[in-house]
């Protein structure tokens, strides 16, 4: 444990708590981490790994809530963080899978070809990099089944296990402890401080606690609008990609969705097909049924006949009705801020974070903080 008080203490060592352990030893931020776990060992490890800026919410759906203005806003502040992301990674010296790939949106039953059309211009109004292709044309250049998608760039692939603990590496040359297992069973705020009870009965002390533990205990700590649910995914066996046209990252704008990507040993990983409710057991019964679903639109979807399933698996997964994170200081607690990844793109929201929680605690916030805030929904 930390010898003496520190800075900021971050719950949670999984890609969020890592990313922002990072970014504050860039500023001499004094940083002790703890995780009851290993670190990357929870929502990390069954990430999707990919690195995205596109939201799981269409542009054009979140314009319709909150004006086009606003909407934008948060898709060019998610942007650039994944934009923020690749400068990072150039200063890691680690292999953590780190490859460009395009993104094909293909049209589906949230958004149809007109709709998806639209969805395209208010990107390119919005100055993101993405073009739409016909159905011929995609099918031309990526081999796959012919539909109307809209192909983005700005994108990537990762190894989340390896890219977490890069960033932990380096976030501790600065300074930063590390420890686990730790298990933080209570925060007490006082005048000064927070204090972090420990399972052992050791205590942490920080002028900043961050709470940063994936899906775990978030519905105690976050508003009832950010929601538990259970996912799906499946993975061929190794050497099986490429099944398409350079390797691009598929998904469609469809409820349920679909997302599909290859990876570095060759295996297709495809998912979605979630469910609303966080139940283990229960989500855990439905994974062969829905892996043949997966199986099965992923076999339409790339033109083939069949896909062979060498594992599937299920996960619990952070949703928000805008698709986009938690991040701000707990309600009445200024001593705490909760940062935590809901939406598809947790890695991208890990970066968004990191940039939020530095400017915060140097003094000079965010202009776009409150788009992200915890009680945006209030």
């Amino acid at each position: 444990m930390p010898e003496a008080r520190v800075d900021v203490a971050i719950v949670g060592a999984g890609i969020m708590g890592a990313s922002i352990a990072e970014r504050l030893s860039r500023d001499g931020v004094r940083v002790a981490l703890v995780d009851r776990r290993p670190p990357a060992h929870g929502s990390t490890a069954a990430s999707t790994a990919l690195v995205m800026w596109e939201m799981d919410v269409p542009l054009t759906h979140l314009a319709g809530e909150i004006g086009m203005a606003e909407a934008a806003r948060r898709w060019r502040r998610v942007h650039k963080a994944v934009r923020g992301i690749d400068a990072t990674v150039a200063t890691l010296d680690a292999d953590c899978g780190w490859i460009a790939r395009p993104i094909l949106y293909r049209a589906g039953t949230l958004l149809d070809p007109e709709a998806l059309a639209a969805e395209s211009r208010a990107r390119a109004e919005a100055g993101l990099p993405s073009e739409i292709l016909a159905a011929e044309a995609v099918a031309a250049r990526f081999d796959i089944a012919p539909r109307d998608a809209i192909l983005s760039g700005d994108a990537w692939e990762v190894n989340p296990v390896a890219l977490t603990e890069a960033l932990l590496r380096k976030a501790q040359a600065r300074g930063a402890s590390i420890h686990h297992p730790v298990d933080v069973v209570a925060l007490e705020e006082g005048a000064d401080a927070v204090t972090l009870r420990l399972e052992d009965g050791g205590t942490i002390d920080a002028d900043t606690a961050i709470i940063a533990g994936g899906y775990e205990r978030a519905p105690l700590l976050l508003p009832p609008p950010f929601e538990i649910v259970s996912s799906y995914a499946i993975a061929t066996a190794p050497g099986t990609a490429p099944l398409w046209r350079e390797n691009a990252m598929i998904w469609e704008a469809s409820d349920p969705y679909l997302y599909a990507r290859a990876t570095a040993d060759g295996r297709v990983i495809a998912g979605g097909e979630d469910e609303d409710f966080a139940d283990a057991a229960q989500r855990d019964a439905l994974i062969e049924a829905k892996s043949g679903v997966i199986a099965a639109k992923l076999a339409a979807m790339i033109g083939v006949e069949n896909v062979a399933v060498d594992c599937a698996w299920a996960a619990a997964f952070g949703s928000s009705p805008d698709g986009l994170p938690a991040i701000g200081r707990a309600a009445n607690h200024a001593r705490v801020i909760l940062a935590n990844g809901f939406g598809g793109n947790g890695v991208s929201f890990a970066a968004l974070a990191a940039e939020i929680v530095a400017a915060e605690l140097a003094g000079a916030p965010d202009p776009d903080a409150d788009c992200f805030s915890p009680y945006r929904f209030s």
